[in-house]
């Protein structure tokens, strides 16, 4: 393999920005950045409007500051379940035996009728489990009145304010855009955002419902699906739901506790999978260095827990309150690259799964890109695209070859970092030979090394640089 090849990472880095009080304030953000984020996830759960305007300009700037262009992702909350303000945020301590009154919309007064921050009780069956606080305290669904849940305590333990309820045997399927989901949607779709995640997604119709909402508004955004509910990962739903989707986020937290934390590594595996399988983004999340949070150094387990997902083909992984809130988020963006590279260097990943349901024409150019490139032992492949398809395309196939995706639709080069093995550039001037007037200024930057470079470009001879409607391959020497 040639030495002139670039040393940046296949598999991406989306990183969590936190307040700006917190870690989301420019000076970090920059540094987040600099470590070597290719996206920026904003959660909704937690985001303050004006604060997010802010943010995104601060993003935006830092981009055009480095050269390279980043994703931005909002993080819908969805119908997120939590114990609410208890009286004096006390820490309200129960045992095996208890029962618990859960209510909508009270004040708590120090008993055992608690209040919670969704109306359970059209949705809940006696006979269910609903597990608190990250599953610490497991209970059984004894009775349902009015707008109070009545609940039997498994074990001893106990619980502050807001925190999570998990239920993994509830079907909330069809109500899985809350109301404060579709005042944050509205927001984002007005801002400069490239995709939506849509959480606690229970059947391909919720992806749908969100699909629809876009194409009304004429919104650009591009749908992550969040699988952690039992629903979603059951066969006959999971690979419609990847179909569905742009792409799809591996989100084992609240996954653990809905479906067991056994299950957690083959819904993983399988998600990357069928991502391959029908050319989809796919995204691990979730305590990936998770003590980093606290700690200047991941742990092993964790490091290889990032190796793993990188070995095993995902497109991007994900950092959470290790950037969100962490005392070290740069260092854990910088530490999860160093994984990252590590792995690409010495332990190449082989595309092994079939594609299904892609444009057959598309596809066939991408697999002729993607050998011609290493028969020749190119630099890179270049690919001009309009739609971001054949990029995707060409980076399902994870050829060792970094790829160079050159986009005349703004939204477009945006959306491109999280793909793997992907740099994407906007063609603000259009003309029928960007991809190599790019290819050219990049070598002039020295970002192929020295002497006489071969590249494969996917052309289009159209100028909306659309690959699928003028197919052209062809070889380009740089000396």
């Amino acid at each position: 393999m040639s030495e002139k090849k670039f040393t940046t990472k296949c598999t991406k880095i989306l990183a969590t920005v936190g307040p700006v009080s917190g870690n989301g304030d420019r000076e970090t953000i920059e540094k987040i950045m600099r470590a070597g984020a290719n996206g920026l996830r904003i959660n909704f759960s937690h985001a303050k409007y004006e604060e997010v305007e802010q943010q995104i300009g601060w993003i935006r700037e830092m981009a055009r500051q480095l050269d390279r262009n980043v994703s931005i992702l909002a993080d819908l909350q969805g119908p997120k379940i939590r114990i609410g303000n208890l009286k004096d945020d006390m820490k309200f301590e129960v045992k095996a035996g208890d029962e618990l009154n859960l209510t909508f919309g009270i004040e708590h007064d120090g008993s055992n009728n608690l209040p919670i921050q969704y109306d359970l009780s059209e949705k809940v069956k006696v006979g269910e489990r609903l597990y608190i606080f990250d599953g610490k305290i497991n209970t059984e669904i004894i009775d349902v009145t009015g707008k109070t849940v009545k609940v039997a305590v498994k074990n001893d333990g106990y619980f502050t304010s807001r925190k999570g309820i998990n239920l993994p045997d509830t079907d909330f399927a069809g109500d899985v855009l809350t109301a404060k989901d579709l005042e944050d949607l509205n927001f984002a779709m007005g801002q400069d955002f490239d995709y939506v995640s849509l959480s606690f997604v229970h059947l391909p119709g919720d992806v749908k419902v969100l699909r629809e909402i876009l194409q009304q508004n004429k919104s650009t955004l591009r749908i992550i699906s969040k699988v952690e509910t039992r629903q979603a990962t059951e066969k006959a739903n999971l690979e419609e739901i990847v179909k569905v989707s742009d792409g799809v986020m591996v989100a084992r937290g609240d996954m653990g506790y809905e479906v067991g934390a056994v299950i957690v590594p083959v819904i993983q595996h399988k998600i990357i999978e069928l991502c391959q399988k029908h050319c989809k983004l796919s995204i691990v999340a979730t305590q990936m260095m998770g003590s980093m949070e606290n700690n200047p150094q991941p742990t092993r387990a964790e490091t290889n827990d990032v190796a793993t997902a990188a070995i095993e083909g995902a497109d991007v992984v994900m950092l959470s309150e290790e950037t969100a809130v962490g005392k070290y988020p740069s260092e854990a963006v910088a530490e999860m690259r160093k994984t990252l590279v590590y792995v690409q260097e010495n332990l190449p990943v082989h595309a092994i799964y079939r594609r299904e349901g892609s444009d057959k024409r598309r596809d066939a150019l991408a697999i002729s890109v993607v050998m011609l490139a290493e028969q020749l032992d190119a630099a890179a492949i270049i690919v001009e695209t309009r739609s971001g398809k054949m990029a995707r395309n060409v980076a399902i196939h994870r050829p060792s070859r970094r790829i160079i995706a050159v986009s005349g639709v703004k939204s477009v080069a945006q959306q491109l970092p999280l793909l793997y093995g992907t740099r994407s550039y906007h063609a603000a001037d259009i003309h029928a030979d960007y991809g190599s007037k790019i290819a050219e200024r990049l070598y002039e930057q020295g970002a192929f090394g020295e002497g006489p470079v071969t590249l494969v470009i996917a052309k289009s001879s159209a100028p909306n640089f659309d690959v699928s409607v003028a197919d052209t391959i062809f070889i380009k020497t740089i000396e």
